[in-house]
């Protein structure tokens, strides 16, 4: 991670916070780029940009234009802002199909949109998405969810497959993730089995790194002992 400038979305989040303090441990510059507002200055190592809503295509250009311009290129964009809902598909509502797609896929589509021309001027263009491995096969609830996530991994080998030799994109497709909101959502599950912050974080770097040169295209699991 020495010296590479990455891209972070959903940067607040627990995933994310984790992501960008193990990045910046190692050498990298961040722009953290989240929904929340912020108020934390730049500094010539991290940039962080709040108040923008990723499903809008306007909002997601001007955040990462910002970043480029700020850092003097990218490296790496790490696709983590995202969304959540349990519904059933009888019982539930159509809104909440339309907003699993802008907050899973559309947020990483104009994400990547954005910084495609400046990771392929990278010696090591890197984007790295967030799936799931309850969008393999989708469980009662889980409908509007893993139909988004779903389209998170078909983004994925698309631009992979697009920008092959320029720009390697791979998602990682953790299980249920050990954050606080899950472990209030289920009180009574074994958490040891879930997938932490740290173990994800560790793969979404290794992707990012030069190390990972060779693959592209792939949906990896991180389950955990799920």
């Amino acid at each position: 991670m020495q010296g590479k400038v990455l891209v972070v979305t959903g940067a607040r989040g627990a995933l994310g916070k984790v992501v960008v303090d193990i990045a910046q441990a190692r050498g990298a510059r961040v722009a953290c780029i989240d929904h929340a507002p912020s108020q934390t200055p730049a500094t010539p190592d991290s940039l962080a940009i709040g108040g923008i809503d990723l499903s809008d295509v306007a909002q997601a250009k001007t955040a990462v234009e910002a970043a480029a311009k700020h850092f003097g290129r990218l490296d790496t964009l790490i696709n983590i802002a995202g969304g959540f809902a349990f519904e059933t598909v009888g019982d539930g509502d159509i809104e909440s199909w339309q907003r699993m797609y802008a907050l899973n896929v559309l947020t990483a589509l104009h994400a990547s949109r954005a910084a495609l021309p400046h990771l392929a001027a990278s010696k090591a263009g890197r984007i790295v998405n967030i799936g799931a491995m309850g969008a393999l096969q989708a469980g009662s609830g889980m409908g509007p969810y893993a139909a988004s996530k779903a389209g998170v991994h078909r983004l994925t080998e698309a631009l992979a497959n697009e920008w092959k030799g320029k720009v390697t994109v791979n998602a990682v497709l953790p299980s249920i993730m050990d954050t606080a909101a899950n472990r209030a959502d289920m009180p009574k599950a074994d958490f040891s089995k879930w997938v932490t912050p740290q173990e994800l974080a560790e793969v979404i770097l290794f992707l990012a790194s030069d190390a990972a040169s060779g693959i592209t295209g792939a949906l990896i699991p991180v389950g955990g002992r799920v």
